[in-house]
């Protein structure tokens, strides 16, 4: 008798290996996929990098333009060296700069108190000063101070803040915002929709007659009553956005969930005896994770610019914290003298939420299953 041997089986593919292969097909999807990758670990991280904390203010370096050169320009030592002479109420013989720092004599017609160091270590511009040198009467002293480089590669703000770290923290801001209101969203769309669509009947009618209701509430309305009762903070804020925005979702859930109860396989698991909840956690809920997510990613950007637009208002996040949207608020106000505070912001937000719907887009196409 002949032996048969018979191939090997194909090993099979699943739904998720399936649309994960047809979406590392998509280029537009997965450099958008690397890119934002690349940005949520760059506002994380950045900050933790950058030469400047985001609350630093350098009443020096107000408004200066983006440099990959250092500062001070020799226009600013000159300024802060007449400031901080008129500070101290003396009179300037002069200054030098020579390897880095800077030698400023004082004169005066009563003897210089050698205190008067302080004036200078005052400064952005300078540290360490220290008496170099003191004519025998007293009426003449000379400071030597090290002249210190500081670093603006997106330039400052109205206040001498330094744009790239508030820019890197404000997207923390507006990408938490974003992933945590859209969280909340999808979690309680999902169970609301889930629910109504697959108990039907009476139940289905009151759900969707309560979604009409909030449906008809204003946004802006109810965020500023928010704002009235308990005040700006970036909690009230993810609640205010998380808790409007799942309405949509919770529609788009009932739909498919009124398709898929109707599906032989949950017919088959009600004649098995199979709880409502059961069926529902563990045949709907799950059959629905592909238009969520797809949602998911489209819903994120749509917080973001909700976000931005509270911030534009004024009914966003507090100072010290910043988000792109109050950034771009900001900059806004300032576009004839200092367009870089529009510039920098913008391109990160834009970025990312051509990102986001980029990723949308090639969810859409991986998880559709007419086009496998």
């Amino acid at each position: 008798m002949t032996d048969v041997t018979l191939p090997a089986a194909a090993p099979g593919r699943s739904l998720w290996r399936d649309a994960w292969n047809r979406l590392k097909a998509n280029r537009a999807a997965m450099v958008s996929l690397y890119y934002l990758v690349f940005m949520t670990a760059l506002c994380i991280v950045g900050p933790w990098f950058t030469p400047h904390e985001f609350t630093t203010i350098y009443q020096d370096y107000t408004r200066v333009p983006p440099s990959l050169t250092a500062y001070p320009r020799p226009e600013a030592i000159d300024l802060a060296v007449k400031d901080a002479v008129k500070r101290s109420r003396l009179e300037l013989a002069g200054w030098e700069e020579k390897g880095g720092k800077v030698l400023i004599t004082f004169t005066s017609a009563k003897p210089i108190d050698e205190r008067v160091t302080r004036y200078i270590d005052r400064s952005d511009v300078f540290k360490n000063a220290q008496v170099a040198g003191t004519s025998p009467d007293g009426l003449k002293l000379t400071v030597s101070a090290d002249i210190e480089k500081e670093y603006f590669f997106f330039g400052t703000d109205n206040t001498g803040r330094d744009l790239l770290t508030r820019t890197l923290v404000a997207g923390r801001v507006s990408l938490a915002i974003g992933l945590l209101a859209g969280f909340v969203a999808v979690v309680i769309g999902v169970l609301y929709g889930a629910t109504s669509g697959f108990a039907g009947g009476k139940t289905d009618e009151i759900m969707m007659r309560i979604v009409d209701v909030l449906y008809s509430l204003p946004f802006i309305f109810f965020v500023i009553m928010l704002v009235v009762f308990f005040g700006r903070n970036f909690v009230l804020m993810f609640l205010a956005v998380g808790a409007v925005l799942w309405l949509d979702m919770a529609r788009i859930v009932r739909g498919q969930a009124l398709s898929i109860k109707r599906q032989e396989y949950v017919q088959a698991a009600e004649a098995l005896g199979v709880s409502p909840a059961g069926i529902l956690l563990r045949h709907v809920v799950p059959n629905l994770l592909g238009p969520v997510v797809i949602y998911m990613t489209l819903l994120v950007p749509q917080v973001i610019i909700l976000e931005s637009f509270l911030s534009f208002l004024g009914l966003g996040v507090q100072e010290p914290m910043s988000s792109w949207g109050v950034l771009i608020s900001q900059g806004a106000k300032n576009i004839p003298g200092a367009t870089w505070l529009l510039v920098f912001p913008s391109i990160f937000l834009t970025t990312t939420l051509f990102a986001l719907n980029f990723i949308g887009d090639g969810l859409r196409d991986a998880l559709d299953p007419k086009d496998r």
